[in-house]
């Protein structure tokens, strides 16, 4: 996208080529709102937590990664980051941000950049839309 310097700058037309939509961001919002007025009990982060970390592609029964579902539910059960703001506390948005704050700083990596690539574009990225899809589908 190029926008000469001798041209009337014209954000709305900006916004199209480069594809952003203000709706398709208003949505969003609306849909983080609907999930941190959505509360969970314990049992039910649980499930939330053992259908993100469950693969079932290695395994018949689903082979469950044990340590990361942990670690993740600790963070959504006030280890983490922001985990006792009220938007947060035993709602559906700490869970989300519960595994997002698990895969982008406490999973294992080789390196803080492997760690960052697969937040961003890899395996952990994948567990973080997976996350938000799952948390979707408990305020629809």
């Amino acid at each position: 996208m190029k926008v000469p310097h001798r041209s009337v700058f014209d954000p709305v037309a900006v916004k199209q080529q480069l594809g952003i939509s203000v709706t398709a961001w208003d949505d969003y919002m609306y849909g983080l709102k609907q999930l941190s007025e959505r509360r969970v009990k314990v049992s039910d982060a649980r499930h939330f937590m053992l259908r993100i970390f469950t693969d079932q592609k290695k395994a018949v029964n689903g082979n469950t990664h044990e340590r990361a579902m942990t670690k993740a539910l600790s963070l959504f059960e006030g280890e983490g980051r922001g985990s006792e703001l009220a938007s947060a506390k035993g709602t559906a948005y700490g869970l989300l941000n519960a595994v997002t704050e698990f895969v982008d700083h406490e999973r294992r990596a080789r390196t803080t950049d492997h760690r960052l690539e697969s937040a961003w574009f890899g395996q952990g990225a994948h567990l973080k839309r997976k996350a938000l899809d799952e948390a979707l589908l408990m305020v629809a």
